[in-house]
């Protein structure tokens, strides 16, 4: 898996590709939590270049976008997702709880 951070004006855009699995998913935990502690609560994950989640690292989503919304503090957008990981969160009923949007220019906007 790789990871590379933006802070952008708006918000912080994490941008992950290859995969998320139990093995690295602690990485990703641990960047969304830094960018928390700095007190960035609006992240939009671009997922263009993701070609595996596991449950860990949907585990690692959800408790993010948790904390973000806790006292409306900000939220986490998810963007570019390919077909394929599109459809394990259609299965995981996980569209209910993220806004989705087709790429990172479109997510951000809407933070």
């Amino acid at each position: 898996m790789e990871m590379e951070v933006k802070q952008l004006k708006r918000a912080s855009l994490v941008k992950v590709s290859g995969r998320v699995d139990s093995s690295n998913a602690p990485d990703l935990e641990r960047v969304l939590k830094d960018l928390m502690e700095q007190g960035q609560f609006r992240i939009v994950v671009d997922m263009s270049g993701l070609n595996f989640i596991s449950s860990a690292g949907l585990r690692v989503l959800i408790s993010t976008a948790k904390t973000c919304r806790r006292w409306n503090r900000g939220d986490v957008y998810l963007a570019a997702l390919p077909q394929h990981i599109m459809e394990t969160f259609e299965l995981a009923g996980l569209t209910r709880v993220f806004k989705i949007f087709p790429d990172a220019v479109e997510a951000v906007g809407n933070l």
